[in-house]
């Protein structure tokens, strides 16, 4: 029995976390088991998520399997497109040899940090996390 090659890689983005895994096949892309395009309602949040295999040239190369939970879709889309930039990385790694590795491919685009923003919270006494009541002066 041939032991298939698996690369895994977790992203998170706002509230959204993604468990990637990827395997050498034709570039089929499922979202929590359904295809990536009946999952995402617009063509910009597959463009955004497959960027990592466009820049480095890997849209018909990898299956990628995608569990992702919570957020909303830009959430999401940012947690997969980290989860597959780590799960390059880890094929990168595997596959030493080359010339121009993957990873700085990957950082020159700005794949390979996690974007930080998250909501900020909500402060005593305000509407929202800044908005203060309007302010009456009789």
């Amino acid at each position: 029995m041939k032991k298939e090659r698996v690369f895994i890689g977790t992203g998170r983005r706002k509230t959204s976390v993604a468990q990637v895994k990827m395997v050498p096949g034709k570039g089929k892309i499922t979202v929590n088991g359904v295809d990536v395009r009946e999952f995402f309602p617009y063509e910009t949040n597959i463009m955004d998520l497959s960027q990592p295999l466009v820049a480095t040239g890997n849209e018909e190369t990898f299956d990628i399997d995608v569990k992702v939970n919570g957020g909303g879709f830009t959430g999401a889309t940012g947690a997969i497109r980290l989860g597959i930039t780590r799960a390059l990385l880890q094929y990168d790694e595997a596959n030493e040899g080359k010339e121009d590795s993957y990873r700085t491919i990957l950082k020159r685009a700005g794949f390979i940090t996690r974007d930080a923003r998250i909501k900020e919270r909500k402060k005593p006494g305000l509407k929202a996390a800044r908005r203060a009541p309007q302010f009456s002066k009789r």
